[in-house]
């Protein structure tokens, strides 16, 4: 049995139910932002966040959910469905996980529209039904990814990015909607108590190491997920190179530099960068501070009494790790 299919066997009733919900909180009465929307519900993702917030609803719970934990994986999935699409016009992507993207088959405008009906019906989902607590969850966790991809761009322009701020970035780009979720399962089925925040704090380390994984598959060319020197190509800074950067001669550092800002079209010298972090231990040490992640994160589990819930979640941080794609 694949990972995945592990993971979701304690919660596969709630994931059926939970599509047909999911589905539903997408309706509209135009005729075109339907067909848009059938065509990103049948090339779903592995769904991994919604995941999230069922497993750590039944593990906080003892094995039960409600329809507010439903909410909350509908406007989970409804954000992350929005900034997908966003970040797909911001990126000029034309592809996203193999089938063309919104803006490649209806052009930006009406991308970007439906990138903010999504996000309008996430938030309108939770006003409706009076669901505040999980709503400021939710809220904080979109402004915070907006202000990653923004300081993100600021910083790569001068590539002057320290680790400090490299994890300031991954935390609010990418840690904080996995924190959301677990935070929203926790907040689903016992509103104010300490679940809440030591759920997001797990989902944090989690999205932490998730993203650090993503930043080592631009160096190994056995990833199906995306090419290989991509980041570098997109002047992206990664733990792999800001690490190599802060240790190598002034020398090195220029050309490396140089290579990025000037050069990162250049396949040969792609090459000649990946294989130089790779020499400086780049991906060794990127490697540990993953490590160290998962183990903060496994730490926060430790707490919680035994059972299929807590095992499926433990599942999932080593998944994060481990993952080819």
């Amino acid at each position: 049995m694949k990972i995945t299919e592990q993971i979701k066997q304690p919660i596969a009733r709630e994931m059926e139910l939970f599509e047909k919900k999911f589905r539903d909180s997408m309706s509209s009465k135009v005729a075109l932002l339907n067909r848009i929307t059938y065509y990103i519900v049948n090339r779903k993702g592995k769904q991994m966040r919604p995941m999230f917030v069922f497993l750590t609803a039944k593990m906080i719970s003892g094995g039960t959910v409600n329809e507010r934990t439903y909410r909350g994986a509908a406007v989970i999935e409804l954000i992350h469905t929005a900034t997908l699409v966003h970040d797909d016009v911001v990126d000029d992507s034309n592809r996203r996980r193999g089938f063309f993207s919104i803006n490649a088959l209806w052009k930006n405008k009406i991308a970007v529209l439906v990138g903010d009906f999504l996000l309008s019906k996430g938030l309108l989902l939770s006003i409706d039904n009076g669901d505040f607590d999980l709503l400021r969850i939710i809220s904080v966790a979109v402004r915070e990814m907006s202000e990653g991809e923004l300081l993100q761009i600021e910083k790569a322009r001068r590539l002057d990015i320290t680790e400090d701020i490299y994890y300031e970035i991954i935390r609010q780009k990418t840690a904080t909607l996995i924190a959301a979720c677990c935070s929203l399962g926790a907040c689903s089925v016992e509103p104010e108590s300490d679940h809440t925040e030591k759920m997001r704090k797990f989902g944090e380390l989690i999205g932490m190491a998730f993203q650090i994984k993503d930043d080592l598959f631009d160096y190994t060319d056995d990833a199906i997920g995306k090419p290989t020197g991509i980041d570098i190509k997109e002047q992206k800074m990664t733990l792999p190179l800001i690490y190599t950067l802060n240790h190598c001669t002034k020398e090195e550092k220029k050309w490396l530099i140089n290579s990025v800002k000037n050069h990162n079209k250049d396949k040969k010298r792609v090459k000649e960068v990946i294989a130089f972090v790779k020499q400086k231990n780049g991906l060794g040490y990127a490697e540990e501070k993953m490590a160290q992640f998962r183990e903060e994160a496994l730490l926060i589990l430790a707490d919680y009494p035994s059972s299929v819930y807590k095992d499926a979640l433990m599942l999932m941080v080593n998944y994060v790790i481990e993952r080819k794609i």
